[in-house]
C-alpha cells in the first residue's frame, strides 16, 4: 500500500476506530482521525503517532450529523492532501437502551427521539461523507469504503429489540449496496462488516473480541486491491447475507 494513500477514519479517538486508523498506519497509509471532541481526538493522534507511525496521523475534528461539518473535513483533506482513498464510515450510536442500561424489547416502546438520532449518525452520517468525499475518489478513479455495520442489521436474522439500532443498520446495509451500484466502473469499491461484539464502550467489557480482531475485515476491506469484491456484507472476511 502507497505512501501517498490517505484515509479518512470516522470516530477514531476509541475503541474499533482507534485501531482501525492504527492497523491503516501500519500499513502505510496517512490516516484522519476525525471525532467530535477535539481534546480526544487529538490525544488519540498523540497515542496512535509513535514508533513507526510518527506523523502519518492527523486528526480533524468532524460532527457526522452536521452537512456543514462534513463539507469542511472535505475542504480541508483536499486542500492539504489533493487525495483521498479510503473512507472508513465507523462513527455510531447505539441509543436504544432503558435508564437501567438493558436493551429496550419491544418496538412498541421505542423511543421516537432516539430512533431519529441514530439514523441522523449512523446512515445520514455516511450518506453525506460518501457525498462530499466520493468525487474526490473519482478524480484518483481509486476508493476502498468501509461501512461498520453489525449483524442486528441483517435482514435474514432480523429480531425484537435494539429497534433504532437494528433499522439504523439495516439501511446503512442498504445503503451500502446503492453507493456500490453508483461506483462500479470509478474503481471504487464500497462493502459493509460486522466487526463481531468487540470490547469498547459500546460492545462492554464482557464482548468476545478484542479491538484488534474486530478492526481486521475492516481493514482487509478498505485495502482491497483492485477487482476486489464490492457491494457485499462481510465478517471475518467472509461474505454474509443480508
Amino acid at each position: 500500500m502507497s505512501d501517498d494513500r490517505v484515509a479518512v477514519v470516522t470516530g477514531a479517538n476509541r475503541g474499533l476506530g482507534f485501531e482501525t486508523a492504527r492497523q491503516l498506519a501500519v500499513r502505510g497509509l496517512r490516516v484522519i482521525v476525525t471525532a467530535r471532541e477535539p481534546k480526544s481526538g487529538k490525544e488519540a493522534v498523540d497515542e496512535l503517532n509513535l514508533g513507526a507511525n510518527k506523523r502519518k496521523i492527523s486528526f480533524h475534528l468532524l460532527d457526522v450529523t452536521s452537512q456543514k461539518s462534513i463539507r469542511q473535513l472535505a475542504l480541508s483533506v483536499r486542500k492539504d492532501f489533493g487525495r483521498l482513498d479510503v473512507l472508513v464510515n465507523n462513527a455510531g450510536v447505539l441509543l436504544d437502551r432503558h435508564k437501567g442500561g438493558e436493551p429496550t424489547n419491544s418496538i412498541m416502546d421505542a423511543d421516537m427521539d432516539k430512533i431519529r438520532l441514530t439514523m441522523e449518525t449512523n446512515v445520514y452520517g455516511p450518506l453525506m461523507l460518501c457525498q462530499e468525499l466520493i468525487p474526490l475518489m473519482k478524480e484518483h478513479n481509486y476508493g476502498r469504503i468501509v461501512n461498520v455495520s453489525s449483524g442486528l442489521g441483517q435482514l435474514a436474522f432480523m429480531g425484537r429489540g435494539y429497534t433504532g439500532y437494528r433499522l439504523s443498520k439495516a439501511a446503512l446495509n442498504a445503503l451500502t449496496c446503492i453507493v456500490a451500484d453508483e461506483v462500479k466502473n470509478a474503481n471504487i469499491l464500497v462493502n459493509a462488516c460486522c466487526p463481531g461484539w468487540v470490547r469498547t464502550d459500546m460492545g462492554g467489557k464482557n464482548a468476545t473480541r478484542s479491538p484488534a480482531e474486530g478492526a481486521d475485515t475492516i481493514v482487509w476491506l478498505a485495502t482491497l486491491p483492485d477487482g476486489g469484491p464490492s457491494g457485499g456484507f462481510f465478517r471475518d472476511r467472509e461474505r454474509q447475507p443480508w
